[in-house]
């Protein structure tokens, strides 16, 4: 069984979009995974702009991977490192705590994702 950050059952972060590295919507990271997808987060305007900024188009559309673009307010699996440098820009959006994987804690302090923790609905 997965676990969260909160050492409990990782939950599902998004079956709409479906997220992960897998596209099993759950952030959990196999060796395979070079980019550790595991903190779900809850995609903001101004994350997605500097995401892009950064050359990661999150907002295309990619019919030939299955990826419908995001839109703020959607769910994503994002790797934690660009978690953490848009974090250290002032732009890491909210993240959805039971549904991050705790491999994400080898890379970003716990006590930052607390900081940012989503307070709306878990289920999505």
């Amino acid at each position: 069984m997965d676990k969260n950050v909160l050492d409990t059952e990782l939950q599902i972060c998004s079956n709409r979009p479906r997220t992960g590295f897998y596209r099993d919507g759950l952030c959990r990271a196999g060796g395979d995974d070079l980019g550790t997808h595991t903190v779900c987060a809850v995609v903001t305007e101004e994350f997605l702009q500097y995401t892009l900024e950064r050359g990661n188009d999150l907002i295309s559309p990619r019919p030939e991977y299955d990826f419908p673009g995001l839109r703020p307010g959607d769910r994503w699996c994002l790797c934690a490192l660009r978690w953490e440098e848009a974090r250290l820009a002032g732009l890491a959006p909210p993240v959805v705590l039971e549904a991050t994987h705790q491999r994400t804690l080898e890379l970003v302090n716990y006590i930052e994702l607390i900081q940012y923790a989503w307070r709306g609905p878990l289920r999505r």
